[in-house]
């Protein structure tokens, strides 16, 4: 199943999100409001954390589908 594109696009899309709502949720637990009127700084900061989270998660989600199988499978 190796290029896979409905794996690809799916895998990624999951591993996005996921980081995207992680960032999401770990700003707001550190106070910083994504949709805070203005650019404030907290306000960028939730915003800088949801796009790192995305791309962390989209990284974890490309590492886990190339990921090599144990020796004597596949």
């Amino acid at each position: 199943m190796k290029n896979n594109p409905l794996v690809e696009g799916v895998s990624d899309a999951v591993g996005f999100v996921g980081g995207a709502l992680l960032g999401f949720w770990v700003g707001r637990l550190l106070g910083l409001d994504v949709f805070a009127p203005g650019y404030g700084v907290a306000s960028i900061s939730g915003i800088l954390l949801v796009g790192v989270g995305g791309g962390l998660g989209l990284q974890m989600a490309r590492r886990w589908r190339n990921r090599k199988p144990p020796s004597g499978e596949a």
